[in-house]
């Protein structure tokens, strides 16, 4: 009896220990399987960039499998506010730091640098300041005499009141308007509309300050000089072209803002034959009459006719569920002759005019999605983007700090990745919640919404992408030179070793 009871638990044994390794075969089967669907699975790594990549990896383990098993303590889980200095100190940062990222395709004119580099602004000559009664508000404007426009005070020349009061604790005090950054976000910033509130805020008032011709052309230079340090090699800025002035009384409309531009950017790359330039989408606000969007379009085809290779296109830019839904233009824009670039779905919206702003874009033929946060609740729709090849164009970090989404970890830009959309990282208006021109955002999506799994060949595949879906003429010079940049960030990453 015994041996036959033996013999059966031993065959028993077996046929588990079978069914066991083909279970598990089978799960590593479906797991490589979904890999290969991911951002990047079709690059091929060579020799030198699959140690680089065991090195990242290595890192990358290291930091997932600690906020696994320790939350409270994994940075990413907080509010941006809370870690973005904290994460420039890690090893991944700054291999990410160094790598080359391609092109930001999606940036706002006055929202790409912080508010350190804003207070040295109100250093320069001529900057005048007013503040409001409770001191919750500030006025700029530059003049050679005292302004005689409005004001709930009184106007006073910037260097007087450094001249006469403490100057750092006035700087401190200025600042604050230069950014959303607080110590306490989840309590300033209670929802969507709120912060939007004051995120407008900050453009509203800077407006006089950055619109100063002199001015408007340094932020410009010094953007792309800070795009340029931050290992970005070509950009297209989205602005609203809002008319200048200067000192004389001059005024200059938004074609003369755009000669501008492309006068700053001629320069820069004078200065700095390394980077291969800016093309402006001219984007201003969409909560307008179709009356002014018939202007808007007009403008745009002047500054075309007169700068072909200079504009790239037209976006309409705002919060978007405050905003005219796409559909109320379509006439307008459909017979424009331009190239759209549409910000679509910057919603959590379902249904909405908003969230449907995603087909009026697609339907219009948009080269581009800007945002398209909602895209992942729409199946149908997401093929069609594919098959279309109409690029994504994510900006975790805006989305979390506008409170779109709170745990980067439920970014949909996770589903894109692991479906292998056509997305392009980008960063939106980094300087406004004092963020690196593009390394935040690469650092955010690699190490909180992408797998444990996805590695070099996605950070590759990112960059590779923001070049394939710009508006840059000869793509092919710009990939030739990312490539020889690329190796030359391997080598650096193998001598970590």
């Amino acid at each position: 009896m015994w041996p036959l009871t033996i013999i059966l638990l031993t065959n028993i044994l077996l046929a588990m220990s079978q069914i066991h390794k083909i279970v598990l075969k089978e799960r590593e089967t479906l797991i490589e399987r979904e890999l290969k669907m991911m951002v990047g699975y079709s690059i091929e790594l060579s020799a030198t960039e699959l140690v680089a990549n065991e090195i990242i990896m290595d890192l990358k383990r290291k930091e997932i499998d600690y906020g696994f098993w320790n939350p409270k303590y994994y940075h990413l889980l907080k509010h941006f506010f809370e870690y973005k200095e904290l994460v420039k100190d890690t090893k991944l940062y700054k291999i990410l730091k160094s790598m080359p990222k391609g092109a930001v395709l999606h940036g706002h004119d006055t929202g790409m640098l912080g508010p350190d580099y804003v207070l040295e602004l109100t250093y320069c000559d001529d900057l005048w300041i007013c503040f409001k009664e409770d001191q919750s508000d500030v006025n700029f404007v530059f003049a050679k005499h005292r302004p005689t426009g409005w004001c709930a005070t009184k106007w006073e020349r910037a260097m007087d009141i450094r001249r006469t009061t403490n100057a750092t604790e006035f700087d401190a005090k200025l600042r604050k308007f230069f950014t959303l950054v607080v110590v306490n976000p989840q309590e300033v910033y209670t929802d969507l509309d709120t912060v939007w509130d004051y995120f407008m805020k900050y453009f509203i008032r800077t407006g006089p300050l950055f619109t100063y011709k002199p001015v408007w052309e340094k932020y410009y230079y010094d953007t792309l000089f800070a795009l340029r340090e931050d290992n970005v090699m070509y950009f297209e800025i989205r602005t609203v072209l809002p008319p200048l002035y200067d000192l004389e009384g001059n005024i200059y409309n938004s074609v003369d803002t755009a000669k501008s531009y492309k006068r700053v950017t001629e320069k820069f790359k004078k200065d700095y034959p390394d980077f291969f330039g800016a093309k402006l989408i001219y984007a201003p606000v969409r909560s307008v009459a179709r009356e002014t969007l018939k202007n808007y379009i007009k403008v745009a085809k002047e500054i075309h006719k007169l700068m072909p290779d200079f504009l790239a296109g037209f976006d309409l830019v705002s919060q978007e569920d405050l905003g005219k839904p796409l559909k109320e233009f379509y006439p307008d824009l459909a017979k424009s002759g331009l190239n759209l670039y549409f910000h679509a779905g910057e919603t959590n919206w379902y249904g909405t005019s908003t969230d449907e702003n995603l087909f009026d874009a697609v339907l219009l033929g948009t080269k581009r999605i800007g945002h398209a946060f909602a895209l992942v609740k729409h199946p149908l729709l997401m093929k069609e983007v594919k098959k279309r090849k109409i690029a994504l164009e994510v900006n975790v970090i805006s989305n979390v700090v506008l409170k779109l989404v709170d745990d980067v970890r439920n970014h949909p830009l996770a589903t894109y990745l692991s479906q292998n959309m056509p997305v392009v990282l980008s960063s939106d208006d980094p300087g406004v919640w004092e963020a690196e021109i593009l390394t935040h955002d690469f650092y955010v999506a690699f190490m909180g919404v992408s797998s444990r799994h996805a590695d070099l060949k996605m950070l590759k595949q990112l960059a590779l992408n923001s070049l394939y879906y710009s508006s840059y003429g000869e793509k092919h010079k710009l990939v030739r030179e990312f490539q020889i940049r690329w190796m030359k960030f391997i080598g650096s990453i193998l001598k970590m070793k």
